[in-house]
């Protein structure tokens, strides 16, 4: 895998996770914050969940484990998730972008908070990434159903490549 596949893996996270975003923009609080007995109880737990677990594995990339969990304090309504997770996006592209090709397999060592070591290639840490991302956003779409909302449109990966097809050739 190269450097260019990790960043057209991420540029296909964060277009997946706008189309969430975008899908729960009309949520109310109590939509937002509902228990609806998923793994992470509700849109809002879920959404900073997937966020939580980015921040993570941006922190192992640079070779410290959290030591805690992120304060999610401030993270109570979309507006600042959305904020809090395009700001870190932004190092995130910053991270993938600065690898070259035999970064990709560039294994991390760290050690977890019970003090046992870990150590994966960037570039299954960065696939993981996104293959989570993706497992709780089929679950915030079943989530958005049963608040009887509009999920997000079709996210798949083959579909992100069809809109990079049609932008392409829209601006050919």
């Amino acid at each position: 895998m190269t450097a260019g596949d990790l960043a057209a893996l991420v540029d296909f996270h964060y277009w997946a996770r706008d189309r969430v975003l975008d899908a729960t923009a009309g949520l109310t609080p109590e939509q937002l914050t509902r228990d609806l007995g998923n793994s992470f109880t509700s849109v809002r737990d879920t959404l900073v969940h997937i966020y939580w677990a980015e921040w993570a594995w941006y922190q192992i990339w640079h070779g410290s484990f959290p030591a805690a969990p992120l304060n999610v304090e401030g993270l109570l309504d979309l507006d600042s998730i959305r904020r809090t997770w395009r700001d870190h996006e932004v190092k995130v592209r910053a991270f993938i972008t600065a690898l070259g090709d035999g970064d990709a397999e560039r294994v991390v060592e760290f050690r977890r908070p019970d003090g046992t070591a870990g150590a994966f290639p960037i570039a299954h840490m960065v696939q993981h990434l996104v293959n989570h991302g993706t497992y709780h956003r089929g679950q915030l779409t079943m989530m958005l159903r049963l608040l009887g909302t509009k999920p997000p449109e079709g996210m798949d990966l083959i579909r992100y490549y069809r809109d990079q097809q049609v932008g392409a050739a829209r601006r050919a």
